[in-house]
């Protein structure tokens, strides 16, 4: 199982007046780690784009556990969590610099062809990537 490790510096604009990260932005921060995840495996998601394909969240579901805050730097942990062919499921914890657990949930994708968002196929359109996700994916 691969783990994509991200570190973040908490800007003073991703809080609210209490200082406190608003939840809204952890989503952007899977992004982050989704996107460094997929640059460690080897591939780049502009390429995907660039071939006409784009992959979508489907589901996303975040737990909240302790408040981050500005000026501290979190780290966000990314692996593939699972993965079938089709769709994958990333799994996402952030802990902050004192090892405390801020937030941890998963998100689903699956990959559709830009133009008609039909699905596709990742094992058969994107072979290498599904030989990568099969290697690096979490084991059941």
């Amino acid at each position: 199982m691969k783990i994509a490790e991200t570190e973040i510096d908490v800007r003073y604009a991703e809080t609210d007046q209490m200082g406190v990260v608003h939840h809204s932005n952890y989503i952007v921060w899977c992004e982050l780690g989704r996107t460094k995840l997929i640059k460690e495996l080897g591939f780049d998601y502009r390429d995907l784009e660039d071939s006409g394909i784009v992959s979508p969240v489907i589901n996303i579901d975040l737990n909240y556990k302790f408040p981050a805050h500005f000026g501290e730097t979190i780290t966000l942990s990314t692996w593939i969590d699972s993965y079938d062919g089709i769709r994958v499921v990333y799994g996402y914890k952030v802990v902050n610099e004192k090892g405390q657990l801020c937030a941890e949930g998963n998100s689903s994708h699956v990959c559709v062809k830009k133009e008609t968002f039909r699905p596709v196929s990742i094992k058969k359109q994107l072979p290498d990537w599904h030989v990568a996700y099969e290697k690096y994916k979490k084991p059941n």
